[in-house]
Formats: structure tokens, C-alpha cells, sequence
């Protein structure tokens, strides 16, 4: 699957400014839930499992140190 990696949000600081607004007023397990919880929804959103798999690769992707075994 192919992700698109180059920007795609119509109005990307309008969608900033809903992200951190929605953060507005919650300590951190709040916003660690608001978090999970949005991921989840946007995971339902885009439905299919390749997609998700892609995107979860590509994120996670520099952050830890593969095994090399």
C-alpha cells in the first residue's frame, strides 16, 4: 500500500489549531486518552488493514532499534 507522504490537509493550521484546542483544559492522561482514542477513530476511518499496517510502519520507522538476529 501506498501512503501519501507529501502534504494533503486542505487547511492544515485550521486542522493544527482543532488538534491542540481539543488538548485544551486536560492534563497528560487526558490527552494521552484523546490521543489513543483519535488514532482509533482515524484507524476505523481508513478501514483497511494494509493502509493501517503501512502507516504504522512508517511512523514507528527510526524511533527503535531493529534486531539485527
Amino acid at each position: 500500500m501506498s501512503l501519501i507522504l507529501t502534504p494533503n490537509i486542505t487547511a492544515p493550521d485550521d486542522a493544527y489549531a482543532a488538534l491542540i484546542a481539543a488538548h485544551e483544559g486536560l492534563n497528560k492522561a487526558q490527552s494521552d486518552a484523546l490521543n489513543a482514542r483519535l488514532i482509533l477513530i482515524l484507524m476505523n476511518q481508513v478501514g483497511a488493514l494494509g493502509t493501517i499496517n503501512a502507516a504504522l510502519e512508517t511512523a514507528r520507522a527510526g524511533l527503535v532499534a531493529e534486531s539485527t538476529a
